[in-house]
C-alpha cells in the first residue's frame, strides 16, 4: 500500500514553514509615521501656555496606530503624560519601558485591579468614595501614597462623581492620608459640534459648571493638582478650556474634530492604509460584481481585486462609496466589500499590475483620503474608523 507523504517530510529549503519572516507588506498593512505624530504634538503644544501640560491619549492601541510607537513619538513631541482606557493598556506601556505618568481613563472597581494599577505606577480614575477608600487602604498597606485622578460628571452622565455631591466628597477625600490627588477632571460631551462656542451650548454650560466647582473646592494656588477638561476639540476651541492640562487624541493623529480649524496648525495624518493588488480581470458589460450583484458593469470593465475587506476593519457599508489612490489618481471601489477582498474599477489603466500598491487612506501627490471622508460616507465618526482596524493588519513604522 502506498503511503502519502506528509508536508513535514518535504524539504522546503529556506522557505519559512510556520509564518516566520513573512513580509508584513505581503497583503495589506498600516504604515505609521512617527515623525508626523511628533510634529503634530509639537504644533498642538504651541497653542498652549507654558504651564499647561499635554496628555497624549493613546488608548485603543493608539487609535489603531500602535500605542508603543505613538507614545514614543508623542513624548518626543512634548507630551508629559499619557492616557489609556484600560488597566491592560497601561500595564503594556509599562512593559515597553514607558516612564511617563499614565492615567487610566476607564473605571477600576476591584481591589485586585487597583493593586495592579498601584504596583505598575498607574493612576486610576476615581468616580466614587468607595474606590477612594480602597485606594487609601492599598496605600496604607504598602506604606505609600496612591496617586489618582478624581473625575466629576458635568453633563456626560457616564463616569464621575455626582456633581452636586462632589464638594462634600472632596473634603472627605482630602483627609485620607494615603491618597495623593494628582488630578481633577471632567469630560465634555459635545465639544466637536458647530455651536460649541455659543454661550448657551452644552459645551459652555459644562465648562461653567466645572469652573464653579473649582471655585467652591477652593484649591490652594500652590497645589500641583492637574485640572483638565479639554479633549482635542475643546483644546482647539478656546484657551478657556485649557486649565493646566489638556487630553488630546484625534488631532494628535492628524485630524481635526472641528469643521473650522486654524489652517496654520498643519496637522499631518500619521496613518496610511495600503493594500496590494492580488488579481486583475476584465469583465464584459452586464456582469454582476461581488455579493448580491448590486453593481453591474455598464461597459467592458477592468477590475483589480484588493486583498482587504471588512474582517480587516473596512466597513462593509462603504461598498461603492469610496475610492483608492494609485500614483495620484483615484479609482472607484465597486460591488460589495467582502470579508477579505474588494474590487476596484481600474478601466483605462495599464500601469496597475498584480502586486501594485494602492492607498485606501493617506495621500499621494494632491490626492488625499482620510478617516473623516470614510466617516461621512458611513454615517459614523472618524474615531470609530481608526479604532476598527484589526490586528491582522500589520503596523509598519516607516520613520
Amino acid at each position: 500500500m502506498q503511503i502519502r507523504q506528509t508536508n513535514h517530510e518535504f524539504n522546503f529549503g529556506s522557505y519559512p514553514t510556520f509564518g516566520h519572516n513573512i513580509d508584513p507588506k505581503q497583503r495589506a498593512w498600516i504604515e505609521v509615521r512617527g515623525k508626523a505624530l511628533e510634529t503634530n504634538v509639537r504644533n498642538l503644544r504651541s497653542k498652549l501656555s507654558k504651564n499647561c501640560q499635554f496628555m497624549a491619549v493613546v488608548k485603543a492601541d493608539g487609535y489603531g496606530h500602535d500605542a508603543k510607537v505613538v507614545s514614543e513619538y508623542a513624548i518626543r513631541g512634548g507630551a508629559s503624560q499619557l492616557g489609556v482606557a484600560t488597566l491592560k493598556e497601561g500595564v503594556k506601556l509599562r512593559s515597553f519601558g514607558v516612564k511617563k505618568p499614565i492615567l487610566i481613563l476607564g473605571n477600576l472597581y476591584t481591589k485586585r485591579d487597583l493593586i495592579i494599577s498601584f504596583k505598575n505606577d498607574l493612576m486610576p480614575t476615581i468616580s466614587s468614595i468607595r474606590e477612594c477608600l480602597i485606594c487609601n487602604n492599598i496605600g496604607k498597606q504598602f506604606g505609600l501614597k496612591f496617586s489618582l485622578h478624581l473625575k466629576v460628571d458635568t453633563g456626560m452622565s457616564r463616569l464621575g462623581f455626582e456633581y452636586s455631591r462632589f464638594i462634600q466628597n472632596f473634603e472627605k477625600i482630602k483627609s485620607f492620608e494615603n491618597i495623593l490627588i494628582e488630578g481633577i477632571y471632567s469630560h465634555l460631551s459635545s465639544a466637536d459640534e458647530d455651536n460649541a462656542l455659543d454661550p448657551k451650548s452644552i459645551t459652555q454650560l459644562q465648562r461653567l459648571k466645572f469652573n464653579e466647582l473649582l471655585k467652591q473646592i477652593n484649591l490652594d494656588r500652590n497645589n500641583e493638582i492637574k485640572i483638565h477638561l479639554a479633549n482635542s476639540a475643546a483644546m482647539l476651541l478656546n484657551k478657556d478650556f485649557h486649565f493646566n492640562m489638556v487630553r488630546v487624541g484625534l488631532s494628535m493623529y492628524g485630524y481635526s474634530p472641528l469643521t473650522k480649524i486654524d489652517k496654520n496648525l498643519s496637522l499631518e495624518p500619521a496613518l496610511f492604509l495600503k493594500v496590494k493588488v492580488a488579481f486583475i480581470r476584465t469583465i464584459e458589460p452586464g456582469v454582476n460584481v461581488s455579493y448580491g450583484g448590486k453593481f453591474v458593469s455598464c461597459r467592458k470593465t477592468k477590475l483589480a481585486v484588493l486583498s482587504i475587506g471588512y474582517a480587516d476593519g473596512v466597513p462593509r457599508n462603504l461598498s461603492g462609496k469610496i475610492k483608492v489612490i494609485y500614483k495620484n489618481k483615484l479609482y472607484p471601489q465597486v460591488g460589495s466589500i467582502t470579508m477579505d477582498q474588494m474590487m476596484v474599477d481600474i478601466t483605462g489603466s495599464n500601469e496597475i499590475k498584480v502586486g501594485s500598491t494602492m492607498i485606501l487612506l493617506g495621500s499621494d501627490g494632491d490626492k488625499t483620503i482620510t478617516p473623516i471622508d470614510w466617516a461621512k460616507e458611513s454615517d459614523t465618526i472618524p474615531w470609530e474608523i481608526l479604532c476598527s482596524f484589526k490586528n491582522r493588519l500589520p503596523r509598519v513604522q516607516v520613520d
